[in-house]
């Protein structure tokens, strides 16, 4: 929502202030000059980029405009997962949570959690590291060291979309003055002419330089530079989690597990120790009453 008013306010504010000038709109619209630009910027996008780059490049950007998801609402109903998680393996033994990790999407733990079964590679994060801590013979600190080598792959993976739009965005002034100088060769076969065709010729090549400029840095600038925060969201949510299967895995009680991943989550989004044991509790209310009859 707000990159969509972001938006707005840019090309609001530029028409506007050039309305303001009693420019004309219409000279601006110059449907060779988009071609020019946004041709050569989309081809420039696939000579450097494999297929997989290109479809994460249009995934993060429309996934941009969706905002980021790891709210604090998020992060408390995480916490819960983690709680429940770590409470029936305490009880029943890590054994028993075997079956419900080989099969997450039939296992009545995960099913309350449709949001982390959704995401395929923090499942696979959090399944794999606790399945071969069942399994027995590696100890906390390896699979400390699996982990953080998962999340560097996961990391460098998702920055390399970032940086091919970041590319592209650059390179969009150079391609706006691409577009200027082929509208001048265009102008100076028409020197001798009628002034007005010859100022709306100039006026149509300086259009391109101003479209590669305002596309730089009032598009697809911030647009890379959100999706490197909605990267930067991820790699904390991926921290966090980390934190908390550490904790399970070195045999600490489940609320200390708990509280170690509540620690990891950034403080602008993270619950506060009474909201994250108010939540647990209210967690476990109804399993207590469903137990009893």
């Amino acid at each position: 929502m707000f990159v969509i008013i972001g938006i707005i306010v840019v090309f609001g504010s530029v028409a506007g202030g050039y309305v303001m000038h009693h420019g004309n709109l219409l000279v601006l619209y110059q449907p060779s000059e988009f071609i020019i630009i946004g041709g050569a910027a989309l081809g420039s996008l696939i000579i450097a980029n494999p297929l997989h780059v290109l479809k994460a490049v249009i995934s993060g950007t429309l996934g941009s405009l969706k905002g980021s998801k790891y709210s604090k609402a998020f992060y408390l109903e995480q916490l819960k997962m983690l709680n429940e998680i770590f409470v029936y393996a305490r009880k029943n033994g890590a054994a028993k949570l075997e079956a419900d990790i080989d099969e997450p999407d039939k296992s009545p733990l995960f099913q309350n959690y449709p949001k982390f079964l959704a995401d395929h590679h923090a499942l696979e994060f959090f399944c794999d590291t606790v399945r071969m801590s069942i399994s027995g013979g590696v100890g906390p600190f390896e699979l400390d060291q699996l982990m953080e080598l998962d999340m560097e792959v996961q990391h460098h993976e998702e920055t390399v979309p970032v940086s091919a739009l970041s590319t592209v965005a650059d390179a969009l002034p150079g391609l706006g003055i691409v577009a200027a100088v082929l509208g001048v060769v265009i102008t100076m076969g028409s020197l001798g002419g009628p002034p007005e065709e010859i100022g709306q010729k100039v006026a149509a090549a300086l259009v391109g330089t101003f479209l590669g400029i305002l596309m730089c840095y009032g598009l697809l600038g911030p647009v890379a530079s959100l999706m490197t925060k909605q990267v930067q969201d991820r790699a904390e949510y991926m921290q966090f989690l980390r934190l908390g299967v550490l904790g399970f895995l070195k045999g600490l009680a489940p609320s200390l597990s708990v509280e170690f991943a509540r620690r990891g989550i950034p403080m602008h989004v993270r619950p506060t120790f009474k909201e994250t044991e108010a939540s647990i509790k209210g967690a476990a209310a109804p399993q207590a009453q469903a137990k009893a009859a």
